[in-house]
């Protein structure tokens, strides 16, 4: 069976929390012998085709890109030549010129799409796209939300719930090996014996001005892993407490580990709608660390539950925020147990072979639906 897997950008290029989800379904899915493809736009696509971790990532040239989206001539060409190859054609929403592509060259093959987000900020282009976003979803063989929470509260979703399954994204244990003795002794000495820990990109909707002012108030120290276009703001915002805030920029994967395993707790703050899952928090429950968040309605809620595996507390209210932070701080007994549930709660729920068995059982579905021409 050969799946191709298309969305705007893919790595080499970026590697966010859908390429990650992308590439661990099509490394997680070979092993029912399943081919993967990804096709993605490129600025520069030096070559046409790079193999990656066992599969192939294609690249379309992108011509430009307008409100987060990217556009390209050429991809409508690529798609026509790899979805003609492909069993089963993989979407992963949202992305405007995806739609357009989708409805020009129909792949006469059954399709899924994986609906990671819906469009938050883009309110005003989102009112003219949503014929287009419609049509689209109306059109294609199976959706995939990411959560049951994000089923419940996407006014969009709810309209194709008779063939919406819920798919929870999964991280692969293996792709995260333990860190080094010298790697954890050279943060031991650049850092606090304690410390709270926040991972992500520095964008507007994950909070990290709100987390900057709990920390101002409860003087606990927090450090703060990533870069984005929020990066200088939050750090001039953070000038006035820059004892206990600690700015260490984009890292290496062995070093995040590292800092995961030192952490006495971690900090998802994320206070809009933008944030449609969290594996951020996935990587925390991994390593058995409890975790505090935001109830946006979202799969964060659904990794992270209040009082099992750490604290939910209400978005955009740094008093909430300090009090969580404080009580993981505090209770040493209650965060070891927190610490242990949200570790048992990834090993139950999330875990990249759990979700790639369940998007191997959905291919064949789709598969044998298409063979006996239903």
């Amino acid at each position: 069976m050969r799946v191709l897997h298309f969305f705007k950008t893919y790595w080499p290029d970026t590697f966010g929390g859908v390429e990650r989800t992308i590439h661990a379904i099509a490394k997680g899915t070979a092993k029912y012998g399943v081919e993967s493809d990804v096709l993605s736009l490129s600025k520069t696509p030096l070559e046409n085709s790079v193999e990656f971790d066992g599969h192939m990532a294609y690249k379309a040239k992108l011509d430009f890109e307008f409100a987060s989206t990217g556009f390209s001539r050429e991809v409508f060409g690529r798609f026509r030549e790899l979805s003609q190859k492909a069993d089963i054609v993989h979407y992963h929403f949202p992305w405007p010129l995806m739609d357009i592509v989708h409805l020009t060259i129909p792949p006469g093959k059954p399709t899924v799409v994986t609906y990671h987000s819906d469009i938050v900020k883009q309110k005003v282009l989102l009112q003219f796209y949503k014929p287009l976003m419609f049509r689209f979803l109306k059109n294609v063989d199976r959706v995939v939300a990411t959560s049951p929470n994000y089923l419940l509260s996407s006014d969009v979703l709810k309209r194709f719930k008779s063939k919406t399954t819920v798919i929870p994204l999964g991280l692969n244990e293996a792709d995260y090996p333990r860190a080094d003795e010298a790697t954890l002794v050279g943060w031991r000495d650049k850092l606090p014996d304690r410390f709270l820990l926040f991972v992500g990109v520095l964008r507007y909707y994950k909070g990290v001005h709100i987390l900057l002012e709990a920390a101002r108030r409860n003087g606990l120290h927090v450090v703060i892993v990533g870069n984005g276009p929020m990066e200088a703001e939050l750090k001039r915002a953070a000038g006035q407490n820059p004892n206990n805030i600690h700015f260490l920029g984009s890292l290496s994967d062995g070093d995040k580990i590292a800092l995961l395993e030192l952490c006495t707790g971690f900090v998802f703050p994320s206070h809009l709608r933008s944030e449609a899952f969290g594996l951020s928090l996935v990587e925390a429950a991994m390593f058995g660390k409890p975790m505090i968040s935001c109830e946006i309605g979202t799969g964060t809620s659904y990794v992270n539950r209040d009082r099992e595996t750490g604290f939910v507390v209400p978005p955009n209210d740094v008093d909430a925020l300090s009090n969580a932070m404080k009580s993981i701080w505090d209770d040493g007994k209650g965060v070891a147990a927190l610490g242990a549930a949200a570790r048992d709660r990834y090993l139950a729920c999330f875990t990249a072979e759990k979700m790639c068995s369940q998007y191997y059982s959905l291919y064949q579905e789709l598969r044998g639906s298409a063979l006996h021409g239903r």
